[in-house]
């Protein structure tokens, strides 16, 4: 019994054990992986030293897969990127491999990227950065380098750096070539700037495809030329353009990373190879100078001296950098892969069942059961490695894309630069700009930026429209006997053109009969179809127009005015009595007799012709003299406000008459734009021209009071006639079309201010817009003559403290009247006051005589003093008794 218990016991503890032992992963002891990529390529040659490199370092270190060893298998794809290359691939999924590195071409890293969706065997690719290859359409695939998405944008930045519009793109027609070619394009779009022509050329190309395709660049117009090619014939590609002589001044050719890598492997190109890629820009993915890659970098001379290495020693680029981190990269995400109890497993895919037998085995591929988590573990990896950092961001990319900016310059290169992601093209590594508290720093321009493009010397001529118009030839017009064309417009526009650095041919094309004007809505539409491409002419920019072509800038200032008959006031013999009217002139008159006249001033007495002297004098009150002196305050107060008077008279007067004298004034029915909007008079525009539109839709005029017009002579009989008799009240035109019309045309003027401002201008104006015309004066308005409504506060103001002196000295002479009156003998009230008067005259005439022996006495002793001095007495009595 006890024995039965103990064997119970046994069994249950076996059954725990086994069941605990289950949930336990053991680690195996070999990892498959594989590699597939062309070995002799100069990407290959770095890439199979560094991952051989890799596999042995991470074995040798315990503390990564704690004793789980690498296996790689390594196919040669023999610079295949076609089927070749992907039977190698396939080849190698039969061996239970966890993950893949490679391939090195973009066409087998689409089909192979397929099978690793059906497999779930991650991709890790350091080489093929087409930017298609995203996560969504390929989950499996990882890129473990810098896609090329980043490697356009670099290039964008410098094409827009130094202000080229439009470049070429010179490609492999395959996956490849087009997929980044549509990327750089996109970001060259978000610049602004263009791909004006794309050359393909097939991937099995040979010398004469790029002798033939290069002739094709030489005819195009843009001169900057963007190389998107595998390293394999990129040096062919550029000799060949060398001895083209397409490389020298005014091109600018930009390699992509491919140059960068033949650089960095093969130091010992020869000097024809060198001469042919001197000037040539291409961009190196940039890694920080970190002690890890120091250290790498010193090995290399004895790895490559141990490798197997068939051409000696080659030079270590970039993309054997990022081969060394991917294997230390899937190290790490098999360790975190382990450490999670997964293990190694594979299952049979039903699918495959079909094509059991062949030398492919196609039904010996086998779904790894953990790639799903295997590919989690490598998106979620953080290390160090020699290239920098090693992160993913959410959408599968590695953190801070980077690149250098290299010019091959003699027999090596220079870096003039860096593009970062985050801070653009700059001069200092992105490790340092990024820790600095500005952002970008621009790039170090260079000595000589080339202009990037010249005129295509197989370029059709540019068809140029121009409007032939019934009126207005000073603008446009068509010289007879020939197909040629002058005029304002078409010398601005030959002067324009004759600026260009490079020749611009072009043909002159007529729209219109020449007997009726055109619609310029009609012509625009004719660059929109294609028939021309460009117009020359008078053609004004307005809103509607800019939404169908481009314009220039406008080369004339010009917009709508009201054209309409003036009456000039010529100026004649009386000119001088305009500033006042007729009344004006009357009230004028009769204050100055009023308040010029005195009563008591002996002036006033006698014949008419001694009075008439009197009152001129009296007219000037500023030559008051000297010597004379007002009778009374309330005299002093009426002369005081009259004075004022005058002077505002004065100043107006003389105003006004140096306007008249200065500037010939008109009179119109029409005071401008809003006089016509609010009568009903018609008004007449010229035929064609925007102005009808404008004058229905904008300031909302009735169409039918609006009469079209063709010529200037159409024109000038419609504002003779007037409204009266079938005519029209005012023309509204362009400033530019008036101002030619009013030339010769003096009774016709420009009533108002510009209501639209708009252009189409130069020096060119006064050769053809200039003659013997009228004087500009007679486009202004009438001015309003002096009225008496204008002044009546003045006179008034006159008028009342004259009437109020009057009454004081009244109310005076009343109270005096009864003071000085006694009951015996009673005078009138007038023999009173002429008595007053008579009192007052002789007070005047003794203050006269005693003022004048005064001066005598004055005179007599300075002739005293003088014969003094004559006698050589002391001079200073002279001046005591003239100052006495």
């Amino acid at each position: 019994m006890n024995k039965f218990r103990l064997l119970v016991l046994m069994v249950f503890c076996s059954g725990l054990f086994i069941n605990t032992s289950t949930s336990v992963s053991t680690r195996p002891d070999v990892v498959n992986i594989g590699a597939i990529f062309s070995f002799n390529s100069s990407i290959g040659k770095v890439s199979k030293v560094t991952i051989e490199a890799a596999i042995k370092d991470v074995n040798s270190n315990p503390a990564v897969l704690v004793g789980t060893k690498l296996k790689l298998s390594m196919q040669d794809t023999k610079l295949s990127s076609g089927f070749l290359g992907i039977v190698e691939a396939l080849r190698l999924m039969e061996n239970y491999t966890m993950a893949i590195l490679g391939p090195q071409y973009s066409v087998m890293a689409h089909v192979i990227s397929h099978i690793a969706n059906e497999l779930h065997v991650p991709l890790l690719s350091y080489v093929a950065t087409d930017p298609t290859l995203n996560s969504l359409q390929f989950p499996y695939f990882v890129w473990t380098t810098q896609s090329h998405l980043f490697q356009m944008a670099a290039i964008t930045e410098i094409v827009a750096y130094y202000g080229w519009r439009d470049v070429i793109a010179i490609y492999i027609d395959d996956d490849h070539g087009r997929n980044g070619v549509a990327a750089l394009g996109d970001k060259l779009a978000e610049k602004r700037c263009k791909i004006s022509d794309k050359v393909p050329m097939s991937p099995d190309l040979t010398h004469n495809d790029i002798t033939n395709a290069l002739v094709k660049v030489v005819l195009m117009e843009s001169r900057i030329i963007i190389l998107h090619i595998y390293d394999t014939w990129g040096l062919e590609v550029l000799d060949v353009a060398c001895n083209m002589q397409i490389m020298g001044s005014g091109y600018v050719w930009i390699a992509t990373d491919w140059l960068s890598s033949i650089l960095g492997t093969d130091s010992s190109l020869s000097l024809s190879k060198l001469d042919s890629i001197q000037g040539v820009l291409t961009l190196r993915m940039h890694t920080s100078d970190s002690d890890f890659k120091k250290s790498f970098v010193s090995r290399w001379r004895n790895l490559t001296a141990a490798g197997d290495t068939d051409n000696g020693l080659v030079g270590l680029n970039s993309y054997g950098l990022y081969a060394y981190d991917t294997i230390w990269l899937l190290a790490h995400a098999l360790d975190t892969f382990f450490d999670q109890g997964k293990n190694i497993s594979f299952s049979n895919d039903s699918s495959l069942n079909e094509f059991h037998g062949g030398n492919l085995r196609f039904d010996a591929m086998c779904i790894f059961e953990g790639g799903k988590q295997l590919r989690d573990n490598i998106l979620q990896v953080n290390m160090s490695g020699v290239t920098g950092p090693i992160k993913f961001t959410p959408d599968g990319n590695l953190i801070h894309p980077s690149y250098e900016v290299i010019n091959v310059i003699g027999t090596g290169f220079r870096k003039i630069g860096y593009w970062s992601n985050s801070s653009g093209l700059s001069v200092v590594p992105p490790k340092k700009l990024n820790a600095q508290p500005n952002g970008s720093i621009s790039i170090q321009p260079s000595l000589y930026g080339p202009r990037g493009w010249v005129f295509s010397s197989n370029g059709k001529q540019l068809r140029v429209g121009v409007p032939i118009h019934v009126s207005y030839r000073e603008f446009v017009s068509r010289i007879e006997g020939s197909d040629m064309f002058g005029g304002y417009c078409i010398d601005v526009y030959n002067a324009a053109r004759d600026m260009l650095p490079y020749p611009v041919p072009s043909k002159f094309i007529p729209f219109g009969d020449g007997h009726n004007n055109i619609i310029t809505q009609d012509l625009l539409h004719k660059i929109t179809t294609g028939e021309f491409d460009a117009m020359a002419g008078d053609i004004t920019i307005t809103t509607n127009r800019t939404k169908i072509v481009d314009f220039t800038q406008p080369y004339i200032e010009s917009g709508l005015v009201v054209v309409a008959p003036v009456l000039k006031l010529n100026s004649s013999a009386w000119a001088f009595l305009r500033p006042f009217t007729p009344t004006m002139w009357c009230v004028t008159g009769i204050s100055f007799l009023l308040v010029g006249a005195c009563r008591t001033n002996d002036e006033f007495r006698g014949p008419p012709r001694k009075q008439f002297v009197t009152i001129n004098y009296s007219n000037s009150p500023f030559l008051f003299h000297v010597g004379e002196t007002i009778a009374s305050t309330l005299g002093c107060l009426v002369l005081l406000i009259w004075l004022f008077v005058v002077l505002i008279l004065n100043s107006s007067y003389t105003a006004s008459l140096t306007s008249i004298l200065t500037v010939e004034q008109l009179s119109s029915p029409v005071k401008g734009i809003e006089s016509l909007i609010s009568n009903n008079d018609p008004i007449g525009y010229r035929r064609g021209s925007f102005a009808k539109n404008y004058l229905t839709m904008e300031l909302n005029i009735q169409k039918n009071r609006l009469a079209p017009l063709n010529s200037q002579n159409e024109y000038e009989k419609a504002l003779r006639d007037g409204p009266k008799k079938g005519g029209v009240a005012a023309m509204v035109d362009e400033r530019a079309y008036m101002e030619l019309f009013l030339s010769a045309r003096c009774e016709f003027g420009i009533i108002g201010q510009e209501f639209t401002k708009m252009g189409w201008g130069f020096r060119i104006h006064n050769k053809w817009l200039t003659r013997s015309a009228c004087n500009s004066e007679g486009a202004k308005q009438d001015v309003d003559r002096l009225h008496l409504k204008s002044f009546w506060g003045l006179f008034l103001l006159c008028g009342s403290v004259c009437f109020l002196a009057l009454l004081l000295y009244l109310i005076k002479m009343v109270h005096q009247y009864t003071r000085h009156s006694d009951g015996s003998s009673k005078k009138s009230f007038l023999s009173f006051v002429k008595d007053k008067e008579e009192d007052a005259d002789k007070m005047q005439e003794e203050c006269k005589s005693r003022a004048k022996r005064r001066r005598s006495e004055g005179v007599s002793i300075g002739r005293v003093h003088e014969d003094e001095t004559s006698d050589g007495s002391n001079n200073r009595g002279v001046y005591a008794g003239y100052e006495a």
